[in-house]
């Protein structure tokens, strides 16, 4: 069971920007072009694929362990807590070959949801997607923000549990392939908030999907090692970088959402995975006054 949080949030509807370049798919009228674009599903972060390939992910790994030398001998610019925290990650050896293998294994799942969910038992035609919008429509690659489910007519949702009519997102929350990855605005509404973060706790406590190792290090995490390990190894080959630039493989402050304390970025780690509400920089100030957060006391 999840521990009671102190945020409640309204989420605010959307009306979509121009979506600029995107692929055709047909013409279904003389009005009406069908385009394909990308979704990035709100409120969720599964590992990546993005090594390509078993031998491009063993060369992380041993990036990876590059990067747990330098945090170990103070040439990484990053916090001890925080070092010691993610060094245990880093120099297990296969960091990214452990998540390149989970990035595959969540890209499965949520393919047999999919599949699964959006068969109908008497029919061969698949249902439609129903798909909710954030507040913030696109992210910095163009893809749409949303949560995705299949589409139910009003009789069968009237017969249907909360969880029964669910996101794909949750489901991926539930398997445990993917992490709670809940970023200001775009919290999940009174009565989806506690049911995400149900599963996101029972998910964890059963080591289910990535939960299953220890040791696995979330989407974000990933990235950012990626990042900072960039940034590590200019300045261990002599390359002069400027100390704001030095941090720039963090930026998010993280909230603890059972008791509202604001994290640095480097102190996320304090928190629980599943209660962690994440804050870009520009929108600080606002979540302070919106969501009444106060200053974590333990830094």
């Amino acid at each position: 069971m999840s521990e009671q949080t102190q945020i409640l949030w309204t989420p605010a509807g959307v009306n979509l920007p121009s979506l600029g370049s995107r692929a055709l798919v047909d013409v279904s009228d003389g009005d009406t072009p069908n385009i394909r674009m990308p979704i990035r599903m709100l409120s969720i972060d599964t590992p990546e694929v993005t090594a390509r390939s078993t031998e491009r992910a063993a060369e992380i790994d041993n990036n990876f362990v590059e990067l747990a030398e330098w945090i170990r001998s103070g040439v990484a610019p990053v916090e001890e807590a925080f070092g010691e925290y993610l060094v245990p990650k880093l120099e297990s050896g296969n960091a990214g070959t452990l998540h390149f293998s989970q990035g595959k294994h969540a890209s499965e799942f949520h393919k047999d949801i999919v599949e699964k969910r959006l068969s109908r038992p008497s029919s061969d035609r698949k249902r439609n997607l129903f798909i909710r919008g954030a507040e913030s429509s696109f992210d910095g690659y163009g893809r749409l923000l949303a949560y995705v489910a299949p589409s139910y007519s009003k009789k069968e949702r009237d017969e249907m549990s909360r969880r029964e009519r669910a996101t794909f997102n949750l489901d991926l929350i539930e398997s445990g392939w993917a992490a709670p990855f809940i970023i200001f605005p775009n919290i999940p509404g009174e009565l989806d908030l506690p049911l995400f973060l149900e599963m996101a706790v029972d998910a964890v406590k059963e080591k289910r999907g990535q939960y299953q190792d220890p040791l696995s290090l979330p989407g974000y995490e990933y990235r950012m090692c990626e990042k900072l390990y960039s940034i590590t190894k200019k300045l261990v080959d002599g390359e002069s970088i400027p100390y704001r630039e030095q941090l720039r493989w963090r930026s998010r402050y993280c909230a603890d959402m059972r008791s509202r304390e604001l994290f640095g970025p480097e102190d996320y780690f304090e928190i629980p995975e599943p209660y962690r509400l994440w804050i870009w920089p520009d929108d600080v100030q606002r979540a302070i006054g919106m969501l009444n957060l106060v200053p974590s006391s333990r830094h």
